[in-house]
């Protein structure tokens, strides 16, 4: 267990006794498009750094890519290019992972986090303008951070068709965000 002297009074230890389960540190990924290596690695490498929630912001492709995300608290959306959603509707329920549809939101640490894929304008507009603390995005294979008013924009990039395929690990507790550079073979 930490040791809570070294943890703001404002952060709570994860698995610490008290009122709800922290999540200081979310991993936080995006556009896998059935890229099993790549996505295992991300998702090897978050849980090493510590994450002890996976969010992942869109574009899984096929239901066997949620099989990444179960054993550990976890969700998604939607993507564009996720076309059979009752089956990752299925395969989610199955593993226990949350299946948010086109728009999740959750609380962590006493945060507003909301997650969209990014491919429909008017609905990122209303995450945006919804009090969010944070809104996880993708869809543009671009990583981005940036504040919007009060709002942290977080894009964690891509694992799929792009020349760099990272992920992110966001630490509520310091509000700090780190992109992390995924290596792994191409995907076939």
């Amino acid at each position: 267990m930490a040791n809570t002297s070294d943890i703001s009074d404002d952060c709570r230890t994860i698995g610490a006794a008290g009122e709800g389960e922290a999540d200081m540190l979310i991993g936080v990924l995006s556009d896998t498009h059935d890229n099993m290596p790549a996505a295992a690695e991300a998702v090897r490498r978050l849980l090493e750094m510590g994450a002890a929630r996976l969010v992942h912001c869109g574009d899984l492709v096929s239901p066997h890519m949620v099989d990444l995300l179960a054993g550990v608290e976890s969700g998604f959306v939607f993507g564009n290019c996720d076309w059979d959603r009752p089956g990752l509707r299925r395969q989610a329920q199955a593993l226990g992972v949350e299946c948010w549809g086109t728009m999740g939101q959750f609380e962590a640490d006493g945060r507003r986090i909301a997650v969209i894929h990014g491919d429909d304008a008017q609905a990122m507009r209303a995450a945006m303008g919804g009090g969010f603390d944070y809104v996880l995005s993708g869809h543009t294979h671009q990583r981005r951070d940036e504040r919007v008013g009060r709002t942290r924009w977080i894009n964690p990039g891509a694992l799929h068709r792009t020349s760099v395929r990272t992920a992110a690990l966001l630490d509520l507790c310091d509000d700090l965000l780190r992109s992390i550079e995924i290596e792994s073979p191409r995907a076939r």
